[in-house]
């Protein structure tokens, strides 16, 4: 069981969350009442979709670990899963995600912007071979 089946096994447990299909077309979603929480795009890409405010709160944070990519302008967060702490940060980050949008929604006129995976913002494997 890779990492991301074994947190989307998790999360479909969750009495708040559905596994859903994803808006990109890419994996598999859970989703929320309040809409898409998270798509699992391979066995180690997560993107999950915070508020403004939750990104804000947490940026600092973010940018200092090597498990999350932060995209400017995107209501997503890309995680990385390497490991079995990664998978915990992602059930500690669902679980604000899903605090933060009952709190602090986002303004409903906000559109809402597609996952970091359509943006092509995804981790990307750099070649250490020196060729």
């Amino acid at each position: 069981m890779t990492l991301a089946s074994r947190a989307l096994a998790q999360l479909a447990t969750w009495p708040d969350l559905r596994q859903a299909v994803p808006s990109c077309g890419l994996g598999q979603a859970v989703s929320s009442a309040q809409g898409e929480i998270a798509h699992f795009h391979s066995d180690r890409d997560v993107d999950l979709r915070l508020t403004d405010r939750a990104i804000r709160r947490f940026a600092k944070d973010f940018k200092s670990s090597g498990a999350i990519r932060i995209v400017p302008g995107s209501q997503w967060v890309t995680l990385r899963l390497d490991a079995a702490s990664d998978v915990d940060l992602l059930l500690t980050l669902v679980s604000v995600a899903l605090q933060a949008q009952q709190t602090w929604p986002d303004p409903a006129d906000r559109p809402l912007v597609g996952c970091n995976d359509q943006r092509g913002a995804g981790f990307v494997k750099v070649d250490h071979s020196g060729t």
